[in-house]
Parts: C-alpha cells; structure tokens; sequence
C-alpha cells in the first residue's frame, strides 16, 4: 500500500494547474467526475420530497464584487472603467473600496467576461 503522508506531500506540491489535469486524468481513468455526487445529492434532495418541493432554480444573475485591487491598481481601473461607464475618479474609488460591487444582475456570461478582465488586470474577484 501507498504511503499516505507522502502521497499527501507530494499532492501538495502540485500547483492549480497541475491538480486540474490530475483531476481530469483520474476522471477519465476512473469513468467518474467529481462534480457528480453533488448532482446527485442534489437529485435526491428533490426525489425525497416526491415532487412535492420545487427545484432549486439555477442563478441567472450575478455582481460582480472586487475583493482586493492588487498590486496593479492602475489596470485595475482601466478594466473598471471599461466594464462600466464610470469616469476616473468613481473607478478609482470602486477599486479602493473593498467588496466593492463593479456590476450588479449581469448575466453568467456577461459576470464571467468581467471576472476574467479584472482578473487579468491583477485584481481579486468574486461572483455574487
């Protein structure tokens, strides 16, 4: 048998990258996804109640909240400035506030498109 402590040292040294092609090689592997057993509670939560519950509908609208600007807080604002139409000063005051909210009830793609620019631009984001 494998020793776990040093299976667990060795997982650890992976980076985020490395983890998720892990991820996808042992799914693939295996004939599973890790995403499946939460589908799956989720499924029996409403077979138990016989239909009596209503599904949970799936999220439609999001914000999008700047958790922290980072180092680059001039791209920083450049990105707000180009999801928004916010002016200079409001864009350098969003990037400043923390849990400051830079789109509020946009669309998943429209949340995800702004995530990955402030992102890109070095800020922390989160979906709401």
């Amino acid at each position: 048998m494998a020793d776990i402590e040093k299976l667990v040292e060795q997982l650890s040294e992976l980076s985020v990258l490395e983890a998720a092609e892990l991820t996808k090689a042992l799914e693939e592997k295996w004939g599973v996804s890790a995403a499946a057993p939460v589908a799956v509670a989720a499924g029996a939560v409403g077979g138990a109640a016989d239909g009596a519950g209503e599904p949970e509908e799936e999220k439609t609208e999001f914000d999008v909240v700047i958790k922290d600007a980072g180092p680059k807080k001039i791209e920083v604002i450049k990105a707000i400035r180009q999801l928004t139409s916010l002016g200079l000063k409001e864009a350098k005051d969003l990037a400043e506030t923390p849990d400051a909210k830079v789109l509020e009830g946009v669309g998943k793609e429209a949340a995800g498109d702004a995530k990955a620019k402030l992102e890109a631009a070095g800020a922390s984001v989160e979906l709401a």
